[in-house]
């Protein structure tokens, strides 16, 4: 793929990158370009910045693109073996890191660490240093590194060894587990992680909640070597400490520093796209399946089982109960697009969802109602449509590292909307103040706050919806990777 040999002075390295290609009929190569914040972050450097996205060839389309040598200026993309790319995304980042994130083990039974996770996590291992190799080949003299997420937590440790005059920084998406949840994985596992990680000059979160578990996690895996600072009015770091053999004294050999960058909205890009005339047809379609003068209860999510799908229709179901006033006044949106459909737990959480939609239609629907509203094929209109026309957003995540959804219907909603809005989400530290706020867990209590949202006169959503859409649009993506390239220079400077 495209190549800057040696050059580059910002590179960005993520598992997806921003452009993937499908293999038409004909055999021809077609290219889809993708956006969010990394994308619109490199746009907003300009074009003579020296800049290069290295990424994962994904697909079969992606594959034969390197395979052919197609690309486009500023991205490289990997040819990755298959069979390491799948073990070290699906079976370590996807059903290892992220259920210790995101805290969804049932304990009990799982997790096994056993031979055949062995045997995956070298293929992380693979998967990362094929990155860390790529980045170091291509790096130009100082340059600035943005690692991103934690399909790459091995990458920065193997890049300092590489290339110790680069300025490296790691990004985390996801939350980041509470000591004793971390310490489930095996000690020497958990070892290697805070090794990768800490190889950065620097590393940045969401929140601050995030940051905090994870200088908690670094001091619990090894206190002798990595001491955290938590100074008051100066930028927290975690310091790397060596003993003397002979007279055990200690000195710092180097700082990472630990930053926060709560990603949001594109206020612009979303107020144009949101009244294209594909969202209005949406729109149109969405206010027939609903029925004249009904309130709506939006929800909008892929079926990861950390989103908490199940127990938000549980909750919906509690609230017909509750309250049989609202039944034919109000329908629950609900889109739950099929998510990580290869892996059996995914494919199950979603057949749930549709079980219980399924259920709740059954038993409280009529002729003239459909309570619940359920599309599980992704579509963007549709969903800016379901924005447009919320009353009330349920945003109700289990564990979430910020949760854009949350940021991005405020920022849209017609005629403003209220918020029951998990205090588990990335996003609560923000938007709390004017959200409805509920524990995840609770479906009694998250049925009252959609009592709550519904009953909430139009004067008050209205004035929170204001606030809300500003807090949502405080850091929009292109500022927000700004500010992590400009904090990091800063560092070295």
């Amino acid at each position: 793929m495209a190549s800057t040999q040696g050059a580059a002075q910002v590179l960005v390295a993520s598992n997806r990158g921003p452009v993937s290609y499908d293999v038409q009929e004909d055999g021809s190569l077609a290219a889809r370009r993708g956006g969010g914040g990394l994308v619109s972050g490199l746009s907003a450097i300009g074009p003579d910045a020296g800049a290069l996205w290295v990424c994962s060839a994904l697909s079969e389309g992606d594959r034969e693109a390197v395979r052919r040598g197609v690309g486009e200026d500023g991205v490289r993309m990997l040819a990755i073996p298959a069979d390491v790319h799948a073990d070290a995304y699906n079976g370590i980042a996807n059903s290892v890191l992220w259920f210790v994130h995101h805290m969804l083990y049932q304990t009990p039974l799982e997790p096994v660490f056993d031979a055949e996770f062995r045997r995956q996590w070298a293929s992380y291992e693979t998967y990362n240093r094929a990155f860390a190799e790529a980045l170091a080949e291509e790096a130009g003299e100082g340059a600035a590194v943005l690692v991103q997420d934690y399909h790459l937590c091995l990458v920065p440790g193997m890049l300092r060894e590489l290339r110790p005059d680069l300025r490296i920084g790691h990004f985390s998406h996801t939350p980041w587990a509470p000591v004793d949840y971390f310490r489930m994985l095996p000690d020497d596992i958990q070892a290697r992680l805070m090794e990768g990680m800490l190889g950065a000059d620097r590393v940045a979160f969401l929140t601050w909640r995030w940051a905090t578990a994870f200088q908690e996690c670094a001091g619990a895996v090894d206190p002798d070597r990595w001491l955290s600072t938590w100074p008051s009015g100066a930028p927290r770091a975690i310091e790397h400490v060596q003993k003397d053999g002979t007279t055990h004294q200690e000195r710092i050999t180097r700082r990472t520093l630990i930053g926060v960058h709560g990603l949001g909205a594109d206020a612009e890009f979303l107020h144009a796209r949101s009244h294209e005339a594909d969202v209005e047809e949406r729109m149109a379609a969405l206010r027939e399946e609903i029925g004249e003068g009904r309130r709506t209860i939006v929800r909008v999510d892929r079926t990861e089982l950390s989103k908490n799908i199940v127990r938000g229709l549980l909750a919906y179901r509690q609230l017909l109960d509750d309250h049989p006033e609202w039944r034919e006044r109000v329908v629950h949106v609900a889109f739950a697009y099929p998510s990580r459909q290869d892996l059996a737990v995914y494919r199950d959480y979603t057949a749930e969802v549709q079980r219980v939609a399924d259920e709740i239609n059954s038993e409280y629907g009529t002729p003239g109602w459909t309570p619940v509203v359920l599309h599980v094929k992704d579509d963007f209109a549709r969903s800016l449509a379901a924005y447009r026309l919320a009353d009330v957003a349920l945003v109700n995540p289990i564990r979430d590292g910020m949760n854009l959804v949350a940021k991005e219907v405020p920022v849209v909603s017609d005629e403003g909307c209220a918020l029951v809005l998990s205090r588990e989400a990335g996003a609560f530290q923000e938007l709390g103040k004017d959200a409805i706020v509920v524990n995840p867990y609770d479906v009694i209590g998250t049925a009252r706050a959609l009592h709550e949202a519904l009953s909430m006169p139009v004067e008050e959503r209205a004035e929170r919806t204001k606030r809300l859409a500003a807090a949502a649009t405080a850091l929009p993506p292109a500022q927000w990777f700004l500010e992590q390239l400009e904090a990091l220079r800063d560092q070295a400077s």
